[in-house]
């Protein structure tokens, strides 16, 4: 949702793909095309992580969830943002044999920090998840840490001026994922990585639309071979006043090469802002695929330091 939403670890769409070293330099070679735009907000620019900016120049929070398409605008210089999904549930589709999957996340968190006026880095973090799988032959439960993943979020255009010179923005964001515990069930086994982009348009009478497209290099099932997934996602947001947002979106990760198919997902959800710096949500996802996950409600809160 791009008025005021996101989400931070995506547990329907599971592995976190993984990553190359020219991915890294994107937002380097970026630099130069965002000169080219708009200057408006240019006198924030002598802020930084050292020199945070001051309350009267912050922009309105926006977040990267509790929707899956994340907003392509980043934390203003010198300042956090810690987005966390207090309790995520997942429940698979019945497997051929009767199994079922049922998934909880706890306190899975995105920290992001401002460190230039469209530079922010981020690091997400699942600090405990569990999984239970139940057939009426056998039941098996796993348990732990889920993946460390490194990011950094680069805005092109939109940051200061979406809603006012300019009704669009857009932003890149290269990611690479560390395991913690490969032997957990949680945590992925390997390191992974992709890049993504995030485009967000103003529709006018409370409407935003967001878009995200990204690209992910995946370890196969034989360790010396890799695939392309590729994932979509959708969002249409309306701002109801100043406090309360909703949102519908669809979701769809392909080329996922697993014998299930591709995951598609649609959901939907609420933000409330309690004031500038605080903001609650809840959502709920529904698979419309064999490997999609059938539901995926999850509350969560964000707060601006």
């Amino acid at each position: 949702m791009i008025v005021i939403c996101n989400n931070s670890i995506t547990l329907p769409f599971g592995r976190t793909p993984k990553c190359r070293d020219w991915i890294l330099s994107t937002p380097l070679l970026l630099v130069g095309v965002h000169a080219t735009f708009g200057e408006e907000g240019s006198g924030k620019r002598s802020y930084s992580l050292s020199n945070p900016t001051p309350d009267s120049f912050l922009r309105e929070m926006t977040t990267d969830r509790p929707d899956i398409t994340e907003v392509p605008f980043t934390v203003d210089a010198g300042r956090v943002q810690i987005e966390t999904t207090g309790v995520g549930f997942s429940r698979s589709r019945p497997a051929a044999n009767g199994a079922v999957t049922q998934g909880y996340e706890f306190i899975g968190s995105n920290i992001r920090v401002g460190l230039t006026k469209d530079l922010e880095a981020t690091i997400m973090v699942l600090p405990y998840a569990r999984q239970r799988t139940r057939s009426s032959e056998s039941e098996t439960t796993e348990s732990g840490t889920g993946a460390v993943v490194l990011r950094a979020k680069y805005n092109l255009w939109g940051n200061d001026t979406f809603g006012k010179s300019d009704s669009t923005a857009l932003a890149v964001l290269p990611y690479i994922s560390l395991p913690t515990d490969r032997q957990n069930g949680i945590s992925p086994q390997f390191v992974d990585g992709g890049l993504q982009t995030f485009f967000a348009a103003d529709l006018g009478h409370q409407f935003s639309l967001g878009i995200n497209v990204g690209l992910h290099a995946v370890k196969n099932a034989d360790p010396n071979a890799r695939h392309i997934e590729a994932t979509g996602s959708m969002t249409l947001g309306y701002q109801w006043s100043e406090k309360f947002t909703t949102y519908v979106e669809a979701a769809v990760r392909g080329g996922t090469q697993d014998p299930l198919g591709d995951i598609v997902l649609f959901g939907g959800g609420l933000a409330y802002k309690v004031n500038s710096n605080l903001q609650l949500d809840a959502g709920v996802n529904f698979g419309a695929t064999p490997a999609s996950p059938s539901i995926n409600p999850f509350v969560g809160l964000s707060a601006r330091f």
